[in-house]
């Protein structure tokens, strides 16, 4: 600590020995394309932040094992973080391993949670092997980066919200000494929940403890003087908002709400970072998904998560709400005006209709998606070495019964993750999910063989709780009745690696412009599937709400003919639309509440 910029002593932070607090808010870099980097930054100092915020997510930069970590391009992070000093902010960087962030995984790769036996997040040397590989390639990026070298980096956290999982303080001062012996000198801190029983399980003596929470701040402050009398307190992650699932409503929390929670910090003396200041977008098959005991919780592709900065950039009135308390907290009573640049509100491709050409029949499609596997049992995701998609199991049953008595028995899929599309002789059966799949489906049999195929789209991998790093795929196996199924061929479907050749026979709409802009694609009477936009993963789509357009930033787009096509897995619809404005649902408004944790 001594040798760090920031420092504390009798529960006041310091900045080169001046006190000090920081006033920050969260951006994730794998969120925002990257062109939008430097623009969303600045928007973020004009809100009188001092400070950004990022994880870094390990599976965005090495989603395949025996690739070492890409840190080039939209994966730069040494870049984000030379443009936010270029912008005038100081950095927080989260490097993990686990990060949650509504991130698919938690960020881990899927290829390390799927070794057989793997102890997650504790001292068990497998994991933190593979972490000591990871850190050797990123740390020296940030160490590089650091105040004590000329950098913007002021602080490094220790994992993330430990206390909400486990409670292996050996595994906490490891991560430490690992981030210490590759040469993190800058301030380092602990981050959890602002109650006891998070503080017992992911606090340890001598780093700073910082808070995660939405509301109820002067309880956490008072929290922290009886447990960490001689720190500061800072909320590391204030909840200004919330991310949606699919299925649920909207949030939106009141700037006014909000901002007088934030208040309360401040006038404390604390230190705030606004989770998040702006969301961005969970790209790709990004998104994570949650699980409430009984069902998963796959999250939705934006990640807007009702921002001061929303989706697209745009100002919103919490924005200004922020502003007011960021700068009150400085002695700035009287705001400067804002830049007319950040005011406007971002260009847009002018709303149309377009017809949408019709697609291949989605079994044939995946049959031929990829190379088959077989097996006498069925493999799951991790075996297949596939990390997201879908899968296509293909095996022949006796489905009971005579040819002049044929007989009703159910389909049922034991440990399904996560949800699954049954065809039985080509013909379309009905859809599975993680609670039906051990009901079944009924099928008809008249006792001879049967072709069985089973399309498992994996929704996102859990990213917080105790079953982060759960297996996808079929992880029980296949029974007609109480009879099991044997022998697989298994075709993966790795949508993320999909090319031009891939893509070309799928639905598509196309349309010309003069000038890229921001646009927002809707596909009103299709059911569920993914987009792409010029060969570009924008993310998942589903009827079921509650987000309605995909938002598709300026960068991604060209002047000239652009190219949408769309994998449609249950509805086939005929129109796309390009509309000007996010639609992301019917909104649920409320407080969030340190009890909201998923």
């Amino acid at each position: 600590m001594n040798n760090a910029l920031l420092s504390y002593r009798d529960a006041v932070l310091y900045r080169s020995g001046e006190p000090y607090r920081i006033l920050a808010g969260a951006i994730h870099y794998f969120r925002v394309h990257p062109d939008l980097w430097r623009d969303r930054l600045r928007r973020l100092k004009a809100m009188g932040a001092n400070t950004v915020d990022t994880y870094v997510a390990w599976n965005f930069h090495q989603p395949k094992r025996d690739d070492a970590p890409d840190f080039s391009g939209w994966r730069d992070v040494g870049h984000f973080i030379d443009l936010a000093a270029e912008e005038g902010l100081e950095v927080i960087v989260r490097p993990g391993p686990y990060i949650c962030a509504e991130w698919d995984n938690g960020g881990f790769p899927s290829w390390l949670t799927g070794i057989p036996g793997v102890g997650l997040r504790c001292m068990d040397p497998v994991f933190t092997s593979a972490i000591e590989d990871w850190f050797d390639h990123l740390l020296p990026i940030i160490a590089s980066r650091q105040a004590s070298a000329g950098g913007p980096v002021v602080a490094v956290q220790i994992e993330n919200e430990y206390g909400s999982y486990g409670d292996d303080h050996d595994y906490i001062r490891w991560n430490r000494r690992a981030l210490e012996e590759r040469g993190i000198t800058e301030l380092l801190f602990t981050a959890d929940g602002g109650t006891d029983y998070f503080l017992d399980g992911g606090s340890v003596e001598g780093t700073w403890a910082t808070a995660t929470l939405g509301s109820r701040g002067d309880e956490a402050v008072e929290t922290w003087k009886r447990r960490r009398p001689d720190e500061p307190f800072f909320n590391v992650e204030f909840w200004g908002g919330w991310f949606d699932h699919w299925g649920e409503h909207h949030h939106r929390r009141d700037a006014a709400d909000a901002a007088r929670e934030a208040r309360k910090m401040l006038d404390l003396g604390g230190s705030v970072c606004v989770y998040m200041a702006h969301g961005g977008t969970n790209f790709g098959l990004g998104s994570g998904s949650n699980h409430d005991g009984s069902q998963l919780q796959p999250t939705v592709t934006s990640y807007d998560s009702d921002a001061p900065i929303a989706e697209n950039g745009a100002l919103t009135p919490k924005f200004h709400a922020f502003r007011e308390e960021f700068l009150r907290a400085q002695g700035i009573e009287d705001a400067p005006e804002l830049p007319v640049e950040l005011l406007a509100a971002p260009a847009v491709v002018p709303a149309q209709s377009l017809p949408l050409s019709a697609g291949p029949e989605l079994l044939e499609l995946v049959r031929r998606a990829g190379k088959p596997v077989s097996s006498v049992k069925p493999l799951s995701f991790e075996q297949l070495g596939l990390d997201a998609g879908m899968v296509l199991y293909s095996a022949d049953a006796i489905l009971p019964g005579r040819a002049d008595a044929p007989t009703e028995s159910r389909v049922k899929v034991a440990g399904l993750n996560d949800r699954a599309y049954l065809w039985v002789d080509g013909e379309f059966a009905g859809v599975l999910d993680d609670v039906t799949g051990a009901e079944g489906l009924p099928v008809t049999g008249t006792g001879v063989p049967a072709k069985l195929e089973i399309l498992v789209e994996n929704l996102g991998r859990i990213n917080y709780g105790p079953l982060t790093g759960h297996g996808k795929g079929i992880l029980g196996g296949v029974l007609i009745n109480q009879r099991y199924t044997f022998h697989w061929t298994q075709t993966p479907v790795a949508l993320a690696e999909w090319a031009a050749e891939e893509l070309e026979e799928l639905a598509g709409a196309d349309f010309e412009l003069g000038e890229p802009a921001d646009t927002y694609i809707a596909l009103p009477d299709s059911g569920k599937g993914f987009v792409w936009l010029n060969g570009f993963l924008l993310g998942r789509y589903w009827d079921k709400g509650p987000q309605v357009t995909l938002y598709a930033p300026a960068p991604l787009l060209k002047a000239g003919r652009n190219h949408i096509k769309v994998l449609e897995l249950l509805k086939p619809g005929t129109v796309v639309e390009l509309r000007e404005e996010p639609d992301l649902g019917p909104e649920e408004a409320g407080p969030i509440a340190a009890a909201e944790l998923p």
